[in-house]
């Protein structure tokens, strides 16, 4: 089963910066990411965004594309089949849900200021001693976290002690 943590930021940039850690992590075999969500909160509306790790909509269009396209040559029309199956596909990729639950999501993030940003993780696995320096370095709130008690605690510990360094620099 996934672990889920969530961890909020100071400013709109720096979950995108932690995603694009976690997705070298995840090159490196150090981490496996079920599904990972950066959330920003702009600072002007107040409004919510969410970046997706995997964009379903563009996954769908891709496979329905090419179901279309060969459902198409049995009845000797390919181009239409593929025009037919890329929009099927891609509404029912914008219309599917993967990994972390969106309204779990937005639910959580009514939480954050305006200006900052988040970063919600589901890991299916996890080198500890490696992944949780790497995230510190970012420092950071713990939002949410499936973790046990002792693992949570240490995690925060990480995150402050980062988040100290930079208040004092």
């Amino acid at each position: 089963m996934a672990e889920l943590i969530s961890i909020v930021y100071p400013d709109e940039f720096r979950a995108a910066e932690v995603m694009a850690t976690l997705k070298r992590l995840q090159r490196g075999y150090l981490v496996d990411l079920e599904d990972a969500c950066v959330v920003v909160r702009d600072k002007e509306s107040g409004k919510i965004k969410l970046h997706q790790s995997v964009d379903l909509t563009t996954i769908g269009a891709t496979s329905g594309a090419l179901w279309g396209a060969l459902i198409g040559l049995i009845f000797l029309s390919p181009l239409a089949g593929m025009a037919v199956g890329a929009a099927a596909g891609a509404i029912g990729g914008s219309l599917s849900d993967y990994g972390i639950d969106d309204g779990f999501i937005k639910n959580l993030s009514e939480k954050m200021r305006p200006g900052t940003s988040a970063i919600f993780m589901a890991l299916r696995n996890i080198t500890r001693d490696k992944v949780e320096p790497e995230l510190a370095r970012f420092g950071g709130e713990i939002l949410y976290t499936s973790l046990p008690k002792e693992s949570e605690e240490a995690l925060q510990q990480l995150l402050a002690e980062h988040r100290s360094a930079n208040l004092s620099a």
